[in-house]
């Protein structure tokens, strides 16, 4: 388990009270991480942000008794968002149909993200980069440049082995790279190094 453990407690102190019937604890751990849920849903559907952030605390509040507490709350918060996430893409699809997230986008799903705030030509580039690659590789990138997550939390969130994870960060940032080829209007390209840079310094929308 990684992050702050003072924090990590005070989080499951939080929800064994919401589960107990204070609804004032849930409306703090809401407030307490609704930037972060906010966050992870705004650059990859167009209107349904807070409904999607709504969901997932509901979603918490029905499931938390499977919560072992092997991981952080905040990663098991995150793996609750990204399967909303991707009930959402589905049925916006009109399918029953297991859908393969490693091909599919949030470009695919909506071509206008619900708001971006990218001041500089190479932000927006990437932002809109990262909504054209497959959404696995989007929730890796932005889950671990944007929140700081471990590799384990980070498998943790997407249901996969470390390695695994690890692995779709390096694909994600490949795949990144070449969706930044072909916006740039001019053919410039992002140096490596200057990519990492510019995932870290993205605007969090």
């Amino acid at each position: 388990m990684t992050g702050d453990p003072v924090a990590e407690s005070d989080d499951l102190r939080l929800l064994d009270a919401w589960v107990a019937g204070d609804k004032g604890a849930g409306e703090e751990l809401l407030q307490r991480y609704y930037a972060i849920l906010h966050r992870f849903f705004a650059n990859k559907v167009a209107s349904e942000v807070d409904d999607l952030v709504q969901q997932t605390m509901a979603a918490l509040l029905t499931s938390c008794e499977r919560f072992e507490r092997r991981s952080t709350f905040r990663a098991y918060l995150l793996s609750i968002a990204r399967y909303q996430l991707y009930e959402f893409v589905r049925k916006k699809q009109r399918t029953n149909a297991v859908l393969e997230y490693d091909a599919v986008s949030a470009f695919d799903l909506s071509p206008s993200p619900s708001t971006i705030a990218a001041q500089r030509r190479e932000q927006t580039l990437l932002l809109e980069a990262l909504r054209r690659v497959p959404l696995n590789f989007q929730v890796a990138l932005e889950l671990h440049y944007w929140e700081d997550m471990s590799g384990s939390e980070l498998a943790e969130v997407l249901g996969v082995p470390v390695d695994t994870a690890y692995s779709r960060l390096r694909k994600g940032r490949s795949l990144v790279k070449r969706q930044l080829r072909i916006l740039s209007a001019n053919g410039r390209t992002v140096p490596a190094s200057a990519l990492e840079s510019a995932l870290r310094d993205a605007p969090k929308v």
